[in-house]
């Protein structure tokens, strides 16, 4: 599917499918959990668009690695495992 062909909200759902196995404690927030998704899927959605076909797979693959490596430190600092 090209991202042309899939919609914020789609791409939200998609999305919001991981959290259930590592949920995000959406209390403390002062965002609806639907609204961050929907605006975040957006931004993807607006920068994939603006990527040539042949450098959307590598560039997805390092923003992936950035969010897991910044999810990861992030989960450590909760932990207070690093200050």
């Amino acid at each position: 599917m090209k991202s042309t062909e899939i919609t914020a909200a789609q791409l939200a759902d998609m999305a919001m499918q991981a959290e259930i196995t590592d949920p995000i404690d959406w209390g403390m927030l002062s965002i609806e959990e639907r609204q961050a998704y929907i605006m975040m899927a957006n931004s993807v959605i607006e920068q994939v668009n603006g990527i040539k076909d042949e450098q959307k797979l590598i560039i997805a693959m390092a923003t992936m690695t950035k969010l897991l490596v910044e999810n990861f430190v992030l989960n450590l600092k909760i932990a207070g495992t690093i200050k």
